[in-house]
């Protein structure tokens, strides 16, 4: 017999959102046994980060938000600012650590749900299902089996891909001497910062007050760069754009998110499968994850609950993953500009209809719209080279 009916590897976003929603089946439904590990307290546990996201109305997770706003704001290589609503949607802030105690709080309330420190090293397909192999915080080992296995570890190397871009960041959490900030607003994209020659660069600012906020220098570029250059971007934007005044820097947050076509694999044995970053829920055109990653949670935990077979769906529609991959080219081969392409969409298409878009929930005379308000001719000649560049591994995989 196996030790539960589902195993869930990682307790990142995809791990505990997926473990949430087993552990709080509706009224009716049947329940389903399942073990979460994650490793102990160390280096293999992702550090503290800021997820964000946007959704119609209250959402699960609404209790543990830093803030959330309805309007957005850009500011064009020019400076000329461009804000708009986004109701019924609202974007949300998330901090890793606040998601984590409240999933921590459920879990711990739940019989359904049980959680194991330790680490995994390797999950097989057996017959019937699948063994993890780990080992606990004292090196002990330790054997799961289960008739599932959702696997959201981050992979050793990306798969083989036309097009990889790496979106790679650093943020301040800022307070200010004096009120700077409009709580009501999220600065998402501002442009008036130097531009690498190929990709783009972008100021990103969630005020979470009049005199905090997480201010982020953003590129999107094919190598990630110094400690030291990441300040001195930062200290520019917020000194000679934004011109913040006196202010004290409360902690600091750095990421690298591949956005790439590459192809995921989902299920990589009969009984196993992958979840999450790992299994392609990273939008390849923007690095959202958070919003796939929820998605995928819900399907897999309702066909789980409904007894059906839990392969995960694809975390984008195809249509939305074609027109990523020819943005991609477009960015990576220099063709377009990207500042100047990220500003003319958001200055010609409502706000919220690029959010859906994004969420792939516009439809195709919608999409069409969007394609047209771009330049078409570069775009044309990235989708015509897609049909015979090959697919190769990252250089930094």
């Amino acid at each position: 017999m196996p030790d539960a009916e589902v195993a869930i590897v990682g307790a990142g976003a995809a791990g505990l959102s997926l473990a949430h929603r087993l552990a709080h089946p509706a009224a009716g439904v049947r329940p389903v046994s399942a073990v979460l590990l994650d490793p102990p307290p160390g280096p293999l546990r992702p550090p503290s980060r800021t997820w964000c996201f946007w959704e119609k109305g209250p959402g699960p997770y609404d209790a543990a938000l830093t803030a959330s706003w309805q309007r957005l704001r850009i500011h064009t290589p020019a400076g000329l600012p461009v804000e708009d609503g986004i109701t019924p949607l609202t974007y949300k802030m998330l901090r890793s650590d606040d998601f984590e105690r409240l999933v921590a709080r459920d879990l711990t309330r739940s019989g359904t749900v049980r959680r194991l420190e330790a680490t995994v090293e390797t999950v097989d397909g057996v017959a019937g299902g699948a063994e993890i192999r780990a080992r606990t915080g004292q090196g002990a080992p330790l054997t799961v089996r289960a008739r599932w296995v959702f696997d959201s570890r981050p992979l050793g190397s990306l798969p083989a891909a036309r097009t990889t871009v790496l979106q790679h960041f650093h943020g301040w959490f800022v307070r200010t001497d004096r009120p700077v900030f409009d709580p009501g607003t999220v600065e998402l994209m501002d442009f008036r910062v130097p531009q690498p020659p190929r990709g783009l660069a972008f100021g990103y600012v969630l005020p979470t007050g009049p005199r905090e906020a997480l201010v982020e220098y953003t590129e999107f570029s094919g190598a990630v760069l110094s400690p030291q250059e990441y300040e001195t971007a930062l200290r520019r934007y917020t000194e000679d754009v934004l011109r913040l005044g006196g202010f004290r820097i409360t902690s600091t947050e750095t990421g690298v998110i591949p956005m790439t076509d590459a192809r995921f694999a989902r299920r990589t044995a009969p009984s196993v499968f992958r979840i999450g970053a790992a299994g392609g829920a990273t939008r390849p055109s923007t690095g959202y994850t958070f919003s796939a990653v929820q998605r995928q949670s819900r399907a897999v935990a309702d066909a789980l609950h409904a007894g059906r077979h839990p392969m995960p769906p694809p975390a984008h529609p195809a249509r939305s993953r074609a027109m990523d991959a020819v943005l991609l080219r477009a960015l990576d081969s220099g063709r377009v500009d990207g500042a100047a392409f990220f500003a003319r969409l958001f200055s010609r298409v409502p706000m919220e209809r690029l959010l859906r878009f994004l969420d792939g929930r516009t439809r195709l005379h919608e999409d069409l719209s969007l394609g047209f308000r771009t330049p078409v001719l570069p775009m044309l000649r990235s989708a015509a080279e897609l049909s015979w560049l090959p697919r190769r591994p990252f250089p930094g995989a």
